[in-house]
């Protein structure tokens, strides 16, 4: 056998399936598509999810399964520009933070983050830091107590 021998097998290859043109197609008039309707309509695209406004499986299914998102670490956060309201050598705690009305909930905890600057010498008492938080920290000569 040669290169030029070479020939597709029979039915290896079909033509092309023109909608709509005529009786001669078996395709004519609506195409296929049948009588009006949604899915008769161009660009009629229809959820495979969705059932007809009935109650969907994926609804009627009860859920099984366990989720660890109620059981997540979650801090309430405070950024350093904010601690400038203190004055020089306080310290800085969760309790005084919720007394003045920074912090609205301690949750798990509270996270310092490194927003802004700090410009006084403070001690700040927290369960979490940021790195750029602790670098700000350091510069402006206050203390940072992990709890």
């Amino acid at each position: 056998m040669k290169l030029h021998e070479l020939e597709k097998n029979i039915g290896a290859t079909h033509s092309k399936k023109r909608v709509g043109r005529g009786s001669g197609s078996g395709l004519g008039k609506t195409s296929g598509k049948g009588q009006k309707g949604q899915k008769a309509r161009s660009g009629a695209s229809i959820n495979p999810v969705f059932e007809g406004g009935q109650l969907p499986l994926y609804r009627r299914i009860p859920k099984r399964g366990f989720s660890n998102a109620k059981f997540k670490t979650e801090y309430a956060v405070i950024n350093l520009e904010d601690l400038n309201a203190f004055e020089d050598g306080t310290v800085v705690t969760p309790a005084l933070l919720s007394e003045t009305g920074m912090v609205k909930q301690q949750l798990s905890g509270i996270k310092v983050l490194g927003n802004g600057n700090l410009e006084k010498k403070l001690t700040i008492k927290a369960h979490k830091f940021s790195k750029s938080a602790l670098e700000k920290i350091n510069e402006s000569g206050s203390t940072a107590e992990v709890i």
